[in-house]
């Protein structure tokens, strides 16, 4: 839920090191100092709790105090997933109270992104990398384990005012002067950390470390690009256990306003990123809407609900960002169930109350409506500011595409044909692309394409379908709505399988795979377009008008996550993202 602290424009915060079970203590010296200064929260960082390896009476007997509300925590806090996992009396409390484990409490999870009452984006990476688990987002929240799909999905955040995570970035030392004490190593660090600070370019990133503190130089990011003259800065930041014998600085203070702009001059001292880039994600600074069309949370995903809010004279709140959007895999609310595939760039998911069903296609004993969705928050491909991303973006979308049409040729032969629609409109909250199989004799009639055509003119729309490709959007003005109506050439298919491989990444080459038309419906303002077009089409052409509206096609979750199995099992020879 969102705090409810006093809006500012400016707001005190405090951090904290892992306080490994010392809490009652620590939260008694924060309450003094909040007395004087007036925090609007405070964090706490790595390990919160005992380790269970050295675990003693009284540190049970806290946590049971804190629990049961007898510790008294003075304002809004949140604590993060260290290096152990949590007590079990812990993972109970929160389990059952949406991660507040007392008043004022709040568990961040181990793959977050929370938004503050006060506009301050939090985006949290707890645990440490599980080289065990080399694809995929982790399940069990309370464990102290991340996957490097956790730190790629957190990009999709777009932006962060602070990033917490339990290790440092990998090299986040080079080019800086600041030395650590003698005898002190620089700890472990993780490339996708790194990535990810690279990625969101965050304010502040906190960090941990069990025998120093350390404050890096500010750095610099690279330019944003529609004001190249200014360049993001970071501070990072590791402050060492409050009970170090060395008495180093384990508490930082500082003041935020989240609203402040990306200075022109930089601090004396700040340094180029220390990062290797290998994955730049420059972000749009206006992408900030959402689009919500999961509307519950997957059990092991942080999820805290949050209220849109109107200001005293009525007007709205600004929307809702990547943190309530449930495309975003930064989303504590994304349902990772349904999740197929993740590349850099796009990812494929099985669709919720999905139009098909497992007998629509007798060749497929599953649901096969898909969404290729972008991991970038935008609401339309053109709206990706940064062509570099905006290209690498589009490519995997097609390359999803692609990869579909070989499996359906794999599993039916010239059977089955495809259609991929997309809405690119600026009122949406996140473009995606929705993708259904189609029998190819209604294709090679000029069926599928008669029904688009219909239907708009059946809704009296005051445009009407050009036959146009418009790639990633840059090349049109305005917005529109976007079909894809594919089927196999005869000529590809042998013996019921594709004579191209299926992971050519030629777009040339891909295009001429197969008969394929696009066509294009542009948008305006002069007229309301409904968003369930493209479903509304395909429902009449299969025969399956009950299943129009998504909502009346709702699975339980153990349904859904055996037709996701089943697709990703099917699918995985033609998964080209394993491989990359």
């Amino acid at each position: 839920m969102q705090r409810q602290c006093e809006l500012r424009m400016t707001s005190k915060i405090i951090v904290v090191g892992a306080v490994e079970g010392a809490f009652p203590s620590i939260l008694e010296k924060i309450s003094k100092l909040h007395a004087k200064n007036s925090f609007s929260l405070a964090i706490f960082l790595g390990d919160f709790f005992a380790d269970p390896e050295s675990r003693s009476q009284e540190d049970t007997a806290n946590v049971s105090a804190l629990i049961d509300g007898k510790i008294s925590v003075p304002l809004p806090t949140y604590f993060t997933l260290g290096k152990h996992p949590l007590p079990d009396p812990v993972r109970e409390r929160l389990e059952a109270s949406n991660d507040e484990l007392c008043p004022n409490l709040y568990f961040l999870g181990k793959r977050s992104t929370t938004k503050t009452s006060e506009g301050i984006r939090i985006v949290n990476l707890g645990g440490s990398l599980d080289p065990t688990i080399t694809a995929g987002l982790s399940k069990e929240k309370h464990l102290p384990f991340h996957t490097e799909d956790d730190a790629k999905a957190l990009r999709g955040a777009n932006s962060a005012d602070i990033l917490l995570t339990t290790h440092w970035p990998l090299n986040v030392r080079k080019a800086s002067r600041v030395v650590l004490p003698d005898g002190v190593e620089t700890p472990a660090g993780e490339q996708c950390v790194a990535d990810l600070c690279s990625a969101l370019r965050p304010r502040y990133h906190f960090s941990t470390s069990s025998d120093a503190f350390y404050e890096r130089e500010p750095f610099f990011h690279p330019p944003i690009e529609n004001d190249p003259n200014a360049k993001p800065i970071t501070r990072f930041i590791s402050l060492a256990p409050p009970a170090n014998p060395s008495k180093l600085k384990s508490l930082y203070a500082f003041s935020l306003d989240p609203n402040s702009s990306v200075p022109i001059n930089l601090p004396p001292g700040t340094t180029a990123s220390p990062f290797t880039i290998t994955h730049k994600r420059q972000r749009h600074p206006n992408q900030e809407q959402s689009y919500s069309r999961y509307s519950t949370a997957q059990n092991g995903d942080h999820y805290r609900p949050l209220k849109h809010y109107r200001h005293k004279d009525g007007s709205r709140a600004a929307p809702l960002g990547p943190e309530d959007c449930f495309f975003c895999l930064s989303s504590p609310s994304v349902k990772t169930h349904l999740i197929a595939s993740i590349a850099n760039d796009a990812y494929l998911t099985t669709a919720k109350g999905p139009l098909s069903t497992q007998s629509t296609f007798p060749s497929i004993p599953f649901p096969a409506h898909l969404l290729i969705i972008p991991l970038e928050h935008s609401p339309t491909l053109s709206g990706i500011s940064v062509p570099e991303d905006r290209a690498r973006t589009y490519k995997e979308m097609q390359r999803y595409r692609r990869a579909l049409h070989s499996f359906l040729v794999s599993k039916c032969g010239s059977k089955l044909g495809a259609v991929t629609w997309e809405v690119s409109r600026a009122h949406i909250r996140h473009t995606h692309w929705q993708f259904l199989p189609v029998s190819s004799d209604l294709v090679k009639k000029g069926l599928v394409e008669a029904a688009f055509r219909v239907e708009a003119d059946n809704e009296k729309y005051p445009t009407s379908f050009r036959t146009k490709d418009v790639g990633d959007g840059t090349g049109t003005t305005g917005d529109f709505f976007r079909v894809w109506i594919w089927m196999p050439a005869e000529e590809d298919v042998v013996d019921g399988k594709n004579k191209s491989s299926e992971h050519a990444q030629d777009d040339e080459v891909e295009e001429k795979r197969g008969k394929q038309k696009s066509l294009v419906l542009p948008l305006n303002e002069e007229f309301r377009f409904d968003l369930q077009f493209g479903r509304r089409v395909m429902a009449k052409l299969l025969g399956l008008e009950s299943r129009m509206n998504w909502r009346d096609c709702a699975q339980t979750d153990e349904e859904e996550t055996k037709d996701a199995g089943a697709f990703k099992e099917a699918f995985k020879q033609f998964d080209w993202a394993l491989e990359d």
